[in-house]
This record gives structure tokens, sequence and C-alpha cells, in this order.
């Protein structure tokens, strides 16, 4: 009767336990959080320390990729949760290779993007995670930013929770900032495809991630602004038009869809129009303008690059973009 007894109370017991095993929540998933950097000791440091001080109740595995210059060991630490670790890009010479250099290195099931001139708000992943568990399937989730230009503070969001591959065709959709980027590592090995190395200078490889991966699943967006984004002299692409120029042709030759959508052939015409002005093609730029104008008479872009032909600088025209936190 006793072993009756003490049997029937195990049984309970161990239902019991099963059941309340269901509402203990799930050991947080681990992230690997990628910074690559280059000759920024400063910066990179601000950056790892929002990084480090995210309210995210699960392990960060922080890899600090250096591109091109020695790696500072002095940045290494563990602690309860939390990892720096030191690499060298050993790629393609880049932000692309130094990206894809900590994806390869990483050992989390989620990757996470943060520029070293970039901070996050403490509550950027713990809110990033939910949302992409939120939605059965999803691979990549953003924030909007708060683009910080000399000083000058101002929030860009999306006006929307999840934006699909027709709208990356139409736009580069610049308040997803890369420093926002969360992704399931698996869908970057097998799925989406690491970044891509071949972009001149890396210039745009986070508008080409967001088609291919938004070509699978839509991204997944939190419009909140939980990562300020420095612009201005901090930028590596700041005055680089031959670079932008170039990245911008290779994008119309990889996407033969983005010219047939006419918001996104105007927009892309209108850069190269005001790229080649800016550089004094005025030939050039004009030819541009022309292509921009037959798809769409109101691409503002195409208007900016005819008063840099006119002989208005460029720069003052940018400058007082960026301070609304817009750029070309």
């Amino acid at each position: 009767m006793t072993a009756e007894v003490s049997d029937a109370s195990a049984s309970v017991l161990a239902s019991t336990v099963a059941d309340m095993s269901d509402l203990v929540d799930p050991a947080p998933r681990s992230i690997s959080v990628l910074v690559p950097t280059h000759n920024r000791p400063e910066l990179v440091r601000r950056a790892l320390q929002s990084v480090l001080e995210q309210d995210y109740r699960g392990t960060l595995d922080v890899l600090v990729v250096f591109d091109g210059v020695e790696p500072d060991l002095s940045l290494e630490h563990t602690s309860a949760g939390r990892s720096v670790k030191v690499l060298a890009n050993e790629r393609t010479p880049g932000l692309a290779g130094s990206r894809n250099t900590g994806i390869l290195a990483a050992t989390s099931s989620l990757i996470a993007f943060c520029d070293d001139d970039d901070l996050w708000l403490p509550e950027k992943l713990t809110t990033q995670v939910a949302a992409l568990e939120a939605v059965p399937g999803a691979e990549f989730v953003t924030t909007a930013m708060t683009v910080d230009f000399r000083g000058e503070r101002s929030v860009r969001r999306a006006g929307r929770d999840t934006v699909d591959h027709a709208a990356f065709l139409r736009s580069r959709m610049a308040m997803l900032h890369s420093s926002s980027f969360l992704i399931e590592r698996e869908a970057l090995l097998n799925g989406i495809g690491l970044v891509d190395e071949t972009l001149p200078r890396s210039m745009a490889e986070d508008w080409d991630l967001l088609i291919r991966a938004a070509a699978r699943r839509p991204i997944v967006h939190v419009d909140e602004p939980l990562v300020d984004v420095t612009w201005g002299g901090t930028s590596y692409f700041a005055e680089q038009w031959e670079d932008r120029n170039a990245a911008h042709l290779w994008m119309l030759e990889h996407y033969p869809e983005i010219e047939r959508d006419r918001v996104g052939a105007s927009l892309l015409y209108g850069k190269l129009a005001f790229g080649n002005a800016a550089l004094g093609r005025r030939r050039e730029s004009v030819r541009w303008v022309g292509r921009a104008f037959r798809v769409r008479p109101l691409e503002p872009r195409a208007w900016l690059a005819l008063l840099v032909c006119s002989g208005v600088s460029w720069q003052r025209i940018s400058e007082a973009l960026n301070r609304r936190g817009h750029g070309i």
C-alpha cells in the first residue's frame, strides 16, 4: 500500500514538474556581435561599451574585426555572459570581408552588426529578439535609428513593422541601418548568403544584403530608434564619389529589376547624376539627369545634381540633407 501511494505521488510530482517546465522561460539565445574597425580606437571602444551594456539576458560574444591594421588585443576580455575577441580580417580588404570574417568565426545562432562609430541603446537586442521570435520563420530584424550629424540629432523611422522585397527595389530604406541588423546565422550561411565582397570598396553592401534577405522573407522591423548612427566626418564614404558611382552601377547591373520600377530607377539615376556632378563631370551628370527625368520628372536627386552642375557646392547640399538625417 505504501509503495502504491509512493508511486502515485511520484507520478503526480513528475506530471506537475512537466507542466511547470512549460511556464519557465527558455534560456535566451546567444548572439555574436560583429564590430568591424579600422584605425578608430576611441570610437570602437565607445561602440563596444554600448554593446556590453545591453540589458539582454543571453550570452553576447563580441568579435572585433580589424581591417588592414594590427589588432588591438587589449580589447579582449571575458565576464559573466559577455566576451570580446579580437580578429584580423582574413578575406577581401574592406567592410564586406571584415563582416564575413566575423560571420564565419561566430559560434552563436544569431548575428548582429554594429559599426565602430555607432551606438546601441541598452534595450536594442532584447526588443529585437522578441520581435524576431514573434514572427514564425523570420530571419532578419532591423530597427529605426537616430542620426547624429555633428551634434544635430534626427530620428528616422520606416512607418511599418515589416519591409518586403519590392520596397528595397524602390529605395535603400536608409533608416534600416546596418548597425541595427540582427540575422539568423544559418540563413546567412545557407540561404541569404554572405556579404558580397565584389562590391566596389564594400559600398552599398548593406542594401544588397537587404535585397537578398527580403527576397526570401520580409524583414521584421522595430520602428523605434534603438541605434545612434554617426554621420559626417566618421563615414568612410562621406566624400568617395568614385566608389559610390561604381557601387550604384554595380547595383543596376546585378538587379535589373530596379530599372523596371519607376521610383527605383529614378533613385539610382539621380544618385549617379549627383555623384558625377560632385566629381565635376557635368556632361555625364546631365546624361543621368535626363534618364531620371524620363522615368520620373520629380526625382529630387536629379534636380540637386543640376544645382551642382550650375555651381552650387555639393558639400553645402549634402550637409543640409545630413542635418535632417538624410543623404543623397
